[in-house]
């Protein structure tokens, strides 16, 4: 039982930082008609360099036909509630 325990309270005891998502902004389109759109995604675990977040959210939003534009910001903080609103169907949506 006490092998249990010892990882458990390990676990507890980091901080929550650690445990942290980074937020990717970002901005997409699609083409016939041209639709853009400004989204956040999640990526689990701390930021990534820009470029590995490009490559990730590119990947993840052409399930749905997007093309990534650019990459805006890149933060472990959860977004504010005006960038929630301004990502408005698409915050967390890919």
């Amino acid at each position: 039982m006490r092998h249990f325990i010892i990882p458990l309270l390990f676990a507890l005891a980091l901080p929550s930082g650690a445990m942290a998502d980074c937020f990717v902004e970002y901005k997409a389109k699609k083409d016939s008609p041209l639709r853009l759109h400004y989204g956040i995604l999640s990526l689990s675990g701390s930021c990534p360099s820009a470029s590995a977040a490009a490559r990730s959210t590119s990947g993840r939003i052409a399930s749905g036909g997007w093309t990534l534009l650019n990459v805006v910001g890149l933060s472990e903080t959860a977004p504010s509630g005006a960038k929630k609103a301004n990502a408005g169907e698409y915050y967390l949506r890919y």
